[in-house]
Parts: structure tokens; sequence; C-alpha cells
């Protein structure tokens, strides 16, 4: 195998790769956290103090509400970390 097409089959590999990630509109508490490199329980507290924007959305799990992080909040999160809170 030549350089080249071993070249070519590593692109083909990385724009392969690249395309696999999807941004979503929103993000649980648990996909956030994994994008942060954080705990679940740390950002649901981030949400219930207001140290990032987040929404109540209804989970199918009963009576109580889920935490919904938008992909704009994850962008300024990474951009400029926690905001200061209630």
């Amino acid at each position: 195998m030549t350089i080249d097409e071993r070249l070519e089959r590593i692109e083909a590999a990385l724009l392969l790769l690249c395309g696999r990630h999807e941004t979503k509109a929103w993000y649980s508490v648990q996909e956030f956290a994994s994008l942060v490199g954080r705990e679940p329980f740390t950002c649901r507290e981030w949400c219930r103090r207001g140290r990032i924007h987040a929404v109540k959305k209804k989970s199918g799990r009963g009576a109580y509400a889920a935490w919904a992080i938008a992909h704009e909040e994850l962008e300024r999160f990474r951009r400029e970390g926690l905001l200061s809170g209630r």
C-alpha cells in the first residue's frame, strides 16, 4: 500500500468519525455532563442555582420535569464558563 492510499484511507476514516458527532437542539443533564466532563449531580445543581441557562421539560417520568439545556448554552458555557447565579 502506498502512502497516498494510506492517506486517503485515513481521510475517509476522519470524515466518517466527524460525521458521527450529532449536534442536538437540547441536551439532558446526563448528556451535558458527559460533554463538559462533570458529574450529572453537579450539572443539575448548576441548573437549579442558575449557573447555566436550563429549562424544565416534561420527561415522561411521572410528575417530575427534567432539566434540558440548549445547544447554544453548551457553546456559551464552553466559551465563557458558569454564570454568576442567583
